[in-house]
């Protein structure tokens, strides 16, 4: 029998297009690891819905490993430093020669993987990892300076341009093996301190059919009207994908396939909506090679340097109202409150109440999107990053300073009859339609609903005073 390959499942919790595992199963039989780092996700961020989500779908490929008669073993570690010694003693003990990964390109696992390497090679294994989250590996796509990008459109332009087929080409599932005559493991209960409630199997059910499921509903009900109803978060009108993207239940290929399939083969023409859907597909990547391009942005800082300087406000009755959905603009509540309920926020939603934050409050971003990540399930660190520095005029492309989104027409042009506010805002549900988006001070007092706790104008203006202190 050829010798074991090994392996490492991390952000790509799939059998189906799956780089690694399709290239590790035709050198020999399988063998898989998950290795569970609950404290170093806690450490970057992540709360117990996105931890949750994680666990549930390693069980869900444990699963799905199983009917290929891959076993997959499990090992709770504490962090990153200890995944070389942990992968070497599976290696050691199944007499495995050679380890397969899937690359990812932020710097803490860039560390780690190249610890790992590094590790491994020593004790004589090979090690092969291989692009399989992104299209391009960063540094493959650069400007004609041979610069990074660092504004989206031209970016996209070139990735559109230079993508092949072979790159866009679903990689072979593999057939079912022999069995190796290894004992995968039971997969544990999670700690309580990592349970959530809002991570069920109604709302978030895991797993690679879960995903493949959810995007051909997507594509057949939504998706050519994506263009137009994406905005309005009343609607289901996006395809919330995004939890199964950041896992790697769902590959960007297997989205990509599938859209040309529905629009006559092509990516970048065809149907608005769906072309409009593949651009998301590709802000993903240009915010990992942002993320890899530029590692300060990893590390706390903003990718504008002379935004270092801006005085943000140390404001915490107002950061608590923020995200307790407690602020007196419905827009703003509403979506706060859904994120708290679901895990998840509208995109549009995720503009307006970063901008609120770092604009209207003027708080340091860096404060709102480590919230947004402990509450995330589709929290994904260079996505919510580049969000959130697009937001507060500090990051890449980003929105320019004085563009501040007024929350009130905001909702009047996004949620007109109120629905949305309606649902997430039960006390103004009550309220005619027109009038949810800015009660009246009587409407508010009978209601209970709060006074705005900062008045439009007034921040915005002081924003602006702020950015224009920097020059």
């Amino acid at each position: 029998m050829p010798p074991l390959q090994l392996v490492w499942f991390r952000n790509d919790l799939r059998t189906i297009d799956n780089t690694a595992l399709t290239a590790a199963a035709q050198k020999g039989p399988v063998i898989g690891v998950f290795l569970a780092t609950r404290r170093q996700w806690r450490d970057h961020g992540h709360g117990a819905g996105k931890i949750s989500f994680i666990h549930r779908g390693v069980a869900e490929l444990s699963r799905a490993l199983d009917a290929l008669n891959i076993p997959l073993l499990y090992r709770d570690i504490e962090d990153f430093d200890a995944a070389p010694e942990a992968l070497l003693e599976i290696a050691r003990e199944h007499e495995v020669q050679t380890l397969h990964f899937n690359r990812e390109y932020v710097l803490n696992e860039r560390r780690r993987d190249e610890a790992v390497t590094d590790h491994c090679q020593q004790a004589g294994i090979t090690v092969h990892d291989y692009t399989d989250l992104i299209a391009f590996d960063p540094g493959t796509l650069l400007t004609g300076k041979d610069e990074y990008y660092k504004v989206f459109t031209p970016f996209s332009k070139a990735w559109h341009q230079k993508v092949t087929a072979e790159q866009l080409l679903l990689r072979e599932v593999p057939d079912k093996q022999q069995k190796p005559g290894v004992q995968g493991d039971r997969i544990p209960a999670l700690p309580k301190k990592d349970q959530s409630s809002i991570v069920g199997d109604e709302r978030w059910p895991v797993g690679e059919e879960a995903a493949a499921d959810r995007l051909e509903r997507f594509l057949q009900a939504r998706g050519k009207r994506y263009e137009e109803d994406r905005n309005f978060p009343a609607i289901a009108g996006t395809s919330e994908l995004s939890a199964y993207l950041s896992t790697g239940m769902i590959s960007y290929r297997q989205c990509c396939q599938a859209v040309m399939a529905n629009n006559g083969g092509h990516l970048a023409d065809g149907d608005a909506g769906l072309t409009s859907w593949v651009n998301e597909l590709v802000w993903r990547e240009f915010y990992q090679h942002i993320a890899f391009g530029f590692p300060r942005v990893v590390i706390g800082r903003p990718f504008q340097l002379e935004t270092e300087n801006l005085k943000w406000h140390q404001n915490d009755e107002a950061f608590d109202a923020w995200c307790k959905g407690k602020t007196g603009y419905p827009l703003v509540d509403a979506a706060m409150r859904q994120l708290i309920a679901t895990g998840w926020m509208h995109n549009r939603l995720r503009m307006v109440t970063a901008m609120f934050l770092s604009k209207h409050l003027l708080i340091d971003w860096r404060r709102g999107e480590q919230f947004f990540l402990d509450h995330l399930v589709d929290g994904d660190f260079a996505s919510n990053n580049g969000g959130w520095q697009w937001a507060a005029s500090t990051g890449t492309d980003a929105s320019p300073y004085f563009r501040i989104f007024n929350p009130t027409t905001q909702s009047q042009r996004f949620d007109p009859d109120g629905a949305f506010i309606a649902e997430w805002v039960p006390e103004l549900a009550e309220l005619p339609s027109k009038s949810r988006h800015q009660p009246s001070d009587n409407e508010r007092r009978s209601t209970g609903y709060p006074q705005a706790i900062v008045d439009h104008k007034r921040a915005r203006e002081r924003a602006l005073e702020a950015f224009k202190n920097l020059s």
